[in-house]
């Protein structure tokens, strides 16, 4: 699994666009595009940027695939944040 640059994954509107949605609860691909003037494919090769920078997590559910927030990928872009406010 290669891992990209979290901060070039936020770069997007669309993708932090995404991230809010899934802060708020975790979603389908469906249910995310249904908020975003872009099409299902785009909206899954987004949230594929952001697994790959490890900001979001997808489980299974029969044929579902629910994507959430991956809080460790979070901690991990708090960390590097935090050293220049020490």
């Amino acid at each position: 699994m290669s891992t990209t640059d979290p901060f070039a994954a936020i770069s997007d509107p669309n993708r932090r666009f995404l991230l809010e949605q899934l802060r708020r609860a975790p979603k389908t691909v469906n249910e995310l595009a249904e908020s975003l003037p872009i099409s299902r494919p785009a909206v899954s090769q987004h949230l594929k940027a952001l697994l790959d920078s490890n900001l979001v997590s997808v489980t299974s559910e029969g044929t579902r695939r629910i994507y959430a927030v991956n809080n460790r990928g979070f901690d991990r872009l708090n960390l590097w944040l935090d050293q220049f406010w020490a």
